[in-house]
């Protein structure tokens, strides 16, 4: 049998060093190394001339050096080794930067592969910085090479060659996951093969095989994990039977606007659940600005009103104070005690809470991670509700749910999932969505625009703020990076300041501030003290500003769909406008193009 949880120091090829390195990637054992997969293969197994060569295009040519490799130095800390290449249909022109030690690596008379990106410009054809070696090497080129992500001083061929001896030590004696007859049914490979294929495919058939393998056994697991957690409530956990004449209706129909249908099919799933003798524990999906926070409020309602308490878990403090005056608004005529529970109180109120929550006195605790602390002791819990549930993890609900004897849970999050991959990554929940929109939400308008129109969108958010209206910039970095093009929150803050809208009060915000320092700034953008807020994605979950009616999201191709999703939630009540700055538009081809002419404003 493979000793999987073997130290990787131990690996032939690696010593303490390397080690130190590995674990930097989350590299511990023989096991997390084999299972460290590539996030992309590069083919370098077909060679083509040069003459075939096309500009743009990564392509593997097969030539001889002419001549010497030529250093051309630039300035002081730049130098160019530039090398001739032929091979019968024509020459290219091969440059590297800084690596003077290549004048001794290309003997005459000798063929080598190169494979890197080409340019052709007048007839010219040249290559940058290509992978080298003797043709027929096969050791990083002539075949498909898998890409790995790394770690400062740890290069491709070294992790390359690791993973290599540790699947030689591994030699095929893995255990098998999954059965005989599933393998055959879905036409996958054995665990082994798919593990060296995944790696080192043979070709990209076998490489998708393998993957899809993976892919399966991976969710097939998870399946089943899920399944055995959901039959561990249903079966060996009764739960609470909330009271049948603690009505929804009581507070539905004291509300000042009407609910939706979509909001009314939910709760009436919800009463049926908490009604029964098994624990609910349902995932409410619903876009931000459906009403997913009344639906709360409402199971709470119940809840409190069937004799037991009741808490609302948020991510961040701003949210949960939000919710603590909603609350408060809808329920002040009905006797329920709401509190705020959250790390930035002080010393004596939080005791003085601590205490009414555990003599009852409190019906509905409203916080942050403070709730999940060892000190704080409910009375009586029936309902936990965990709003953005992305924010918190299993460990973190299952925390919380073990302060009460077996109470109801409700999940909420506005990350849209379609139906059947939330029935996979949440087997152990039932599922409830609100897909409707309150009447008074108005429409968002989403434009992806180059920074050709920067002038025009500058003009743009002016004329808002003219208005009284307020905006937020959203931008991938906290600080500039050398290494990566995209715009940072301290750049753009700092040329909106000082050149662009000098005459406007803006403001930061990012994630390296401290938590009471965030709340401030939120605080005042919300009490509509800032004019503009630039910031990184930390408002993705936060309070609403009805009054911020347009979002600036800079570098829009670095976030991921959900997150765009989330953000556009930040923006207010009125008539929206989210502008993306994209360099990459197909990403956004369900959003409206706008080029200068169309793009107009009153």
């Amino acid at each position: 049998m493979v000793d999987l949880e073997k130290n990787i120091q131990y690996i032939k090829g690696v010593g303490p060093n390397r080690a130190t390195l590995l674990n930097k990637l989350g590299i511990y054992t023989l096991k997390d190394l084999i299972t460290y997969f590539p996030r992309e293969h590069e083919d370098r197994g077909k060679t083509v001339s040069i003459e075939e060569t096309r500009n743009g295009e990564e392509s593997l040519i097969s030539a001889f050096p002419i001549g010497r490799v030529n250093e051309v130095r630039i300035r002081k800390n730049l130098m160019l080794c530039k090398l001739i290449v032929r091979d019968e249909t024509g020459s290219c022109q091969i440059t590297w930067y800084n690596q003077p030690y290549l004048k001794n690596v290309f003997k005459p008379n000798v063929r080598y592969n190169f494979f890197g990106k080409v340019s052709k410009t007048a007839g010219k054809v040249e290559m940058q910085s290509p992978v080298y070696e003797e043709e027929g090497a096969g050791k990083s080129t002539g075949k498909i090479i898998p890409i790995y992500p790394l770690t400062y001083n740890l290069t491709q061929n070294t992790i390359r060659k690791v993973i290599e001896t540790g699947l030689q030590d591994v030699n095929g004696n893995l255990e098998e996951v999954l059965p005989e007859y599933l393998l055959k049914k879905y036409n996958l490979y054995d665990y082994n093969t798919a593990i060296n294929q995944i790696h080192f495919p043979e070709d990209f058939e076998k490489f998708n095989k393998a993957r899809k393998t993976l892919a399966f056994e991976e969710l097939f697991s998870m399946q089943l994990a899920l399944l055995k957690l959901k039959n561990k409530y249903e079966i060996n956990k009764p739960g609470i039977e909330f009271s049948k004449d603690a009505k929804m209706s009581d507070v539905i129909n004291s509300l000042p606007f009407k609910l939706t249908k979509a909001q009314l099919r939910v709760l009436e799933e919800i009463d049926k659940d908490m009604e029964a003798s098994k624990p609910m524990n349902r995932l409410l999906q619903g876009d931000v600005g459906s009403g997913k926070t009344i639906v709360a409020l409402i199971s709470a309602y119940k809840a409190v009103k069937s004799g037991y308490q009741a808490t609302i878990l948020a991510p961040t403090a701003i949210l949960a104070t939000q919710h603590l005056e909603s609350f408060n608004e809808i329920l002040r005529d009905s006797g329920i005690r709401c509190e705020l529970l959250i790390s930035g109180i002080s010393k004596k109120k939080k005791e003085d809470i601590l205490q009414r929550l555990q003599n009852g006195e409190i019906d509905i605790l409203i916080g942050t991670h403070a709730i999940l602390e060892e000190n704080v002791v409910f009375n009586k819990l029936g309902l936990v509700v965990t709003d953005e549930q992305h924010r918190f993890g299993v460990r973190q609900r299952s925390l919380i749910v073990e302060k009460g004897n077996n109470p109801d849970v409700l999940v909420m999050t506005a990350t849209p999932i379609p139906r059947t991959l939330a029935l996979i990554l949440y087997g152990d929940l039932d599922i409830s969505i609100i897909d409707e929109l309150p009447p008074n939400r108005k429409k968002i308008e989403t434009y992806a625009v180059t920074k050709g129109m920067e002038q025009r969108v500058n003009n743009f958010i002016a004329k808002n703020i003219n208005e009284g209206r307020q905006c937020y910039v959203v931008c991938p970095l906290v600080e500039e990076n050398e290494e990566i093009d995209a715009k940072s929150v301290m750049e753009i803050y700092e040329n909106y300041k000082k050149n662009i809208f000098p005459n406007y009060r803006v403001e930061y915000l990012h994630g390296k501030m401290k938590p009471k320092e965030k709340d401030s700034i939120m605080e005042e953008f919300k009490n509509g003290n800032i004019d503009i807020l630039i910031s990184t994605t930390v408002i993705e979950v936060g309070v609403n500003v009805p009054n911020s009616n347009i979002m600036i999201i800079e570098n829009s191709e670095r976030f991921g769909l959900a997150q765009l999703h989330q953000l556009r939630g930040r923006v207010g009540r009125r008539r929206i406008s989210i502008i993306l700055y994209s360099k990459i538009s197909r990403k956004f081809s369900n959003y409206k193009r706008k080029n200068e002419s169309n793009f107009k404003y009153k």
